[in-house]
């Protein structure tokens, strides 16, 4: 009977090592992700990195990230899901080019049990697990109207828009469109694409101001970059952007500065609370109900974006429209 005790206590000890060697190993499991984003050139997608590599999963060890350039190009950013699907990735955060390209891509991690997280751009698929970015609509809107207002309500405006097909081009649109309806005296005397970039949208509006000069009163810019290039272009003719309303969307650090010279109009989209807050419901959905965000993004939106759970569908991070007043605190959270 002895013995018989002593080989009972023996395997409990085993057993109760073995449990306790479990926990410790899932206690330090590493979580692989990915973070698959459309281009790196301009600066609003570079602070959304880096803000992202800020996150506190990130700095103990907790998530190993890679970050896949997808170089505004929708079959590349196709082939980055097929890698990180062959290594096993843990998770994916998505900022695709085209709101329906993307939808192959997620489909395929989906059927691979990845989740995947939707950040700052959507995409068109019922197989993504959440997303977290900015209401385009409404910056369309916000944008529109502050060029509108600044021109009395009457007048011809220019419109520099995003990449063809991608989600804040055509929601921002939809935005810029709803404001204009509403004010008949304001024409269109052109929109075509400048691709978010600053150097397409100077060369972009020298072309426009040559074809129609002194018909300009106001340019609309669906990014910061574009809007910047316009106002290069106004300033090399000897225009006066105080006097042609510009404005654009996302608040980088050109353009807040701009805003503080009156030069221009914009609204700060969040870049750390959509990529910090992806990371957190890719970690929510890997480890499970027990995780907490490690954000603080959450405390600071927790009104307007409540966490709950990490279970719902879309979390909408508020925008702060840029003033005079709030630019330098905005600029020193860059440094």
């Amino acid at each position: 009977m002895q013995k018989i005790g002593r080989q009972l206590l023996a395997l409990t000890a085993l057993c109760s090592l073995v449990t306790a060697s479990n926990s410790l190993a899932q206690a330090k499991k590493t979580y692989k992700v990915g973070a698959a984003v459309y281009g790196l050139k301009a600066e609003f997608m570079q602070i959304w990195v880096n803000a992202l590599k800020q996150h506190p999963a990130i700095k103990d060890g907790t998530v190993q990230l890679t970050v896949f350039d997808g170089n505004y190009d929708a079959l590349t950013q196709n082939n980055q899901f097929d890698t990180m699907i062959t290594q096993k990735f843990d998770g994916i955060i998505f900022a695709p080019i085209d709101i329906q390209a993307g939808a192959e891509a997620v489909d395929k991690a989906f059927k691979a049990k990845i989740p995947v997280v939707g950040s700052n751009t959507q995409v068109n698929s019922k197989n993504l697990t959440a997303y977290i970015g900015s209401n385009d609509v409404l910056a369309g809107e916000l944008v529109a109207q502050s060029v509108v207002t600044r021109m009395g309500g009457k007048g011809n405006v220019v419109i520099l828009e995003g990449p063809i097909g991608q989600s804040a081009q055509i929601q921002r649109r939809q935005g810029i469109m709803k404001v204009l309806a509403k004010n008949k005296n304001i024409k269109v005397l052109e929109q075509k694409t400048a691709n978010w970039s600053r150097a397409e949208a100077l060369t972009l509006t020298e072309n426009w101001l040559t074809a129609h000069p002194g018909q300009i009163n106001g340019i609309i810019g669906q990014n910061d970059e574009m809007a910047l290039g316009a106002i290069e272009a106004l300033k090399s003719q000897n225009l006066d952007p105080k006097k042609i309303p510009v404005a654009g969307v996302d608040g980088v650090t050109d353009a807040i500065l701009s805003v503080k010279k009156g030069d221009m109009a914009s609204v700060l989209q969040d870049a750390r609370a959509q990529a910090q807050g992806a990371l957190d419901l890719v970690l929510r959905q890997a480890i499970g109900s027990s995780y907490q965000p490690k954000s603080d993004i959450w405390k600071q939106y927790a009104t307007g974006m409540p966490w709950k759970a990490g279970t719902q569908k879309v979390y909408s991070v508020p925008w702060t429209p840029i003033t005079i007043k709030n630019a330098d605190q905005l600029l020193s959270q860059r440094k």
